[in-house]
């Protein structure tokens, strides 16, 4: 069953605190929802010109930690920055507008698009250039100096690699927000914390459900904990 994180968004103080716009909003986000699980919701008064958003940062780590989609009444409601837009899509977050359901496909195509064409361009005046070269008797091919096409299959994988591993530490971080408000409530062994993270319907790092072995590594990699609050969190009670 698909499952929602909401969010609303209004662009001034005053319609926050009367509520003008909040309640359409809600509204919309209800019907297009239909009784389907709506696992938080997420409200902010900010400017849509603005990328620093805590609510929206929130409802982001909701969604990635419930697998959730995020929805929003209208698209601008979101953001009108296209590469806002495609930052959402690089951190693999699902979102839906009820205003223009098929926002999602809508947007990566035109990006895609855009995207293609420019490799178009790029490809036609780079043929121009090398037949221009090549009148001017410039012989074209072989291996320069030093160049090894080997190297720059390698500065990819490690570019990739890397993230993959930046995706992980972020990942981790969230489910270390979590793990900080169960241990708040008194719960410390490994296990008691795998067993509340899946009370609680959060997936673990690959789906499935946690283990105190996968909490242990999650706490290992969340870079914003200290080593102090890693050994107390690390304790397996016997």
């Amino acid at each position: 069953m698909q499952r929602f994180v909401a969010y609303y968004r209004v662009s001034t103080k005053r319609q926050g605190e009367s509520g003008l716009g909040l309640d359409a909003q809600r509204d919309a986000v209800r019907a297009y929802v239909a009784g389907r699980a709506v696992v938080a919701e997420f409200e902010e008064v900010e400017s849509g010109k603005k990328a620093d958003r805590p609510a929206l940062e929130a409802a982001l780590r909701a969604c990635r930690l419930h697998g959730a989609i995020l929805v929003i009444a209208k698209l601008d409601r979101l953001s009108r920055s296209v590469t806002f837009i495609s930052k959402l899509m690089d951190e693999g977050v699902q979102f839906v507008a009820c205003d223009l359901p098929h926002a999602n496909a809508l947007t990566v195509g035109i990006m895609a698009s855009v995207a293609q064409f420019e490799r178009e361009m790029i490809s036609t005046r780079t043929r121009q250039a090398l037949a221009a070269a090549k009148a001017r008797g410039v012989v074209l091919g072989g291996r320069r100096g030093d160049h090894r096409i080997e190297d720059h299959a390698t500065v990819g994988r490690m570019r990739s690699t890397r993230v993959r591993s930046e995706r992980a530490t972020s990942a981790a971080g969230d489910v270390m927000a979590v793990v900080e408000d169960i241990r708040g409530g008194g719960e410390r062994s490994l296990q008691a914390l795998a067993d509340e993270l899946n009370a609680r319907k959060i997936f673990a790092p690959r789906g499935g459900l946690w283990s105190a072995g996968q909490v242990r590594r999650t706490v290992l990699r969340a870079q914003t904990v200290s080593p102090v609050d890693q050994k107390e969190c690390l304790h397996q009670a016997s």
